[in-house]
């Protein structure tokens, strides 16, 4: 036995002196550029699949699953703090804190996580989701730089805190200067910034919002003389009071008491919309600071990303999801995410949470977090306990159908959803063990096949027809606090079984988006059309184009020569009418069901709920062939069928065919 030891010792100087001996090697250069025309990953000046595997109990035996599939980019969590990421549900933490005290840091939670993914792929590419929210001995240290409660009671960091911003700025290049020095320099390729309510930049709060502290109420004043360029006569008009000075103005109390079911009145709120917009360009403007620190900090080396832009789900305007416009113009960031939507019954589209379109079209990539639950799931208490207190993370929504065949149907459903629309994404395998099975690891590896063998955006046959733009303010408008605006979002399940794809942008790239493709233009969420609106309605109208309105008062459809049916009060669409509005305005059906359809970038997906033959029309005679087996199921064609099982999903290559004659071949069951 000593003798064992003695051996043991000797190898483990033997690495240890290795690591010591020879300089790490830099940091591989990580970069989103446009490839096709689409954002696109490139590491080390290569394009590589945007795919990755995470998991917050990270195992090497998953990573191995993972690497098996194809899968060479990884994230894991690390932790300026030392608490649970939900502030309301009492989870501890999922690793312990870097941030040790004043100017002390522990890295070992972030080698441990490197050692069990390297030991499992040798070849990974990492990107750390790094948690920015301050530790218990800061916040007793720091007192008054924190969000101040009714109560008297604090609730972490203001993220109005200058004092939190520099600090944790300097913890965070301290954090990424270790990185790039340490043996794990060759395999780190970004730093995803993380802050706020489940790490996604949202304020903390239960059931109502509040931060009474003297940073934020100094913010939101240099806020103000910024907004309305330090004239005083323009903010007394705005908010309609005679006595409001830039240095006794104060935010609007947004905690939650409701101001009924009704919009706001802009010419009597304006202090609460100035308050929420100050609210939302808050929290885009850290997550800015903090990627501009670590593109600073590695020379522009790594890729920097974040969770924010909910406005197509989070109707609560107090979460702090408003001010994506304004991230898309910061030339720090590379790309933003968000989980699917939440409504995750089979037979349903769970589309991203913010305008995809409108990211790509800003030079970003986004990153879809594919949460998927699976039959394997299985509660945190169980695979945690430690960490999960008594009844939390139980309910439905941890939990995944029942079976390994609607299992697979939903992760090719996230998977044709990322191809067709070109976007990347990671494979969220929360507590573990969720995808460890043949039929799971079998998309995981299909998406890399997939995207490495079509090149992304060649082949790209089809294009949506369908134009969606979206206000991210709309809901600042809401005296609700999301109830009203929830109603008008909930169309986008309508929108996902139409029967045609759609594009989703946000409201002022109307201005830059080309409309040639589109046959229909709504704008879904506005308070109202201004001037310059106006205008370009006038000018898609006299093109052919339909456009649509939904705002406070309802929805009005304008169709061409001044023809336009007004529908008071009508806010919500089921899939069939919108099929018919789409119908007449000429954009092409491919399904005339409520099947789930994506297209795009040379891909056709179909997800169903049920079994049955589809009968599919495509806008061009096209090649049709299924892209797991290489089998050819039409020829220049403009229609094929194919048998599904209920809760499946099916993927289908559409490219031209050379020349234009037409050829059938007998239709696939």
């Amino acid at each position: 036995m000593d003798s064992m030891r003695k051996v043991l010792t000797i190898l483990l100087l033997v690495f240890v002196f290795s690591i010591s001996a020879f300089p790490a090697k830099a940091a591989p250069r990580a970069e989103v550029k446009a490839f096709n025309g689409i954002p696109t990953l490139f590491i080390k000046n290569r394009p590589s699949p945007p795919f990755a595997y995470m998991s917050y109990l990270g195992e090497t035996r998953f990573y191995r699953e993972a690497a098996e599939a194809g899968i060479h980019l990884y994230c894991f969590p690390a932790y300026l703090g030392d608490r649970g990421i939900n502030s309301t549900s009492g989870i501890g933490p999922f690793r312990p804190s870097i941030w040790t005290g004043e100017n002390r840091f522990d890295y070992s939670s972030i080698e441990n996580d490197f050692d069990r993914i390297l030991l499992a792929d040798p070849s990974a590419s990492v990107i750390i989701r790094l948690h920015l929210d301050v530790p218990r001995w800061w916040e007793e240290k720091n007192p008054a730089e924190c969000a101040l409660q009714p109560d008297g009671t604090l609730l972490r960091q203001s993220f109005s805190s200058e004092l939190w911003k520099k600090q944790a700025g300097e913890a965070l290049e301290n954090c990424v200067r270790w990185l790039l020095k340490s043996p794990y320099a060759s395999h780190l390729a970004g730093i995803h910034v993380a802050a706020g309510f489940t790490e996604e930049w949202f304020y903390h709060f239960s059931n109502r919002f509040s931060d009474g502290s003297k940073p934020r109420i100094a913010a939101f004043r240099q806020w103000l003389r910024q907004r309305y360029l330090n004239d005083l006569t323009s903010l007394q008009k705005a908010w309609g009071l005679e006595n409001i000075r830039f240095d006794n103005a104060c935010p609007a109390d947004i905690g939650g008491y409701e101001t009924g079911s009704r919009w706001l009145d802009p010419k009597k709120d304006m202090r609460i919309l100035d308050t929420f917009r100050f609210h939302a360009s808050t929290m885009a403007g850290n997550i800015a600071y903090f990627c501009k620190i670590v593109k600073d900090t590695s020379d522009r080396a790594l890729l920097t990303g974040a969770f924010y832009g909910y406005h197509f789900y989070v109707s609560d305007p107090r979460r702090g999801h408003g001010a994506l416009s304004m991230l898309l113009e910061c030339p720090d960031l590379d790309y933003l995410s968000s989980p699917n939507v939440y409504d995750r019954a089979i037979g349903k589209d769970w589309p991203p949470m913010a305008a995809v379109q409108s990211v790509q079209l800003h030079g970003k990539l986004w990153m879809a977090e594919n949460d998927t639950r699976t039959s394997l799931t299985r509660l945190l208490k169980e695979r945690a306990p430690q960490i999960c207190p008594p009844g939390q993370y139980e309910s439905s929504i941890w939990l995944g159908p029942p079976d390994i065949s609607s299992s697979a149907g939903l992760l090719w459903k996230d998977a044709a959803r990322m191809l067709c629309y070109g976007y990347g994404g990671w494979w969220f395998d929360m507590w573990g063990g969720w995808f460890s099975n043949p039929a799971f690891l079998q998309v995981l590896k299909s998406t890399v096949t997939l995207y490495n063998k079509h090149l992304l955006g060649k082949g790209k046959t089809i294009s949506s027809q369908v134009c969606i733009l979206a206000d991210e303010e709309f809901h600042f408008h809401d005296g609700s606090y999301g109830k009203l605006t929830g109603r008008i979002l909930s169309n986008r399940e309508a929108l996902g079984k139409s029967g045609a794809p759609y594009d989703l942008y946000l409201r002022p790239d109307g201005e830059r988006i080309k409309v040639d493709p589109y046959r229909i233009i709504w704008f879904l969420g506005v308070p109202e059309i201004n001037s310059a609106e106006a205008i370009k309605i006038q000018q898609w109208l006299e093109s052919g184009i339909t456009v649509l309105v939904t705002d406070r008062q309802g929805t009005t459809i304008h169709h061409g020569r001044g023809n336009s049916i007004i529908y008071k009060n009508r806010y919500t669409w089921t899939a069939e009418e919108l099929r018919g509005i789409w119908r007449g305005a000429s954009v092409h059906v491919y399904i005339d069901n409520d099947d789930i359809l994506y297209a795009g970038n040379g891909w056709l997906g179909i997800h169903t709920a049920e079994g049955e033959e589809k009968q599919i029309s495509l806008p061009f005679p096209a090649n049709i062939t299924d892209p797991l087996n290489g089998n050819e199921l039409a020829v220049s064609s403009r229609s094929f069928r194919v048998y599904m099982a209920a809760g499946t999903t099916r993927l289908f290559r559409i490219e031209r065919p050379v020349g234009s004659r037409e050829i059938l071949v007998p239709d696939i069951k």
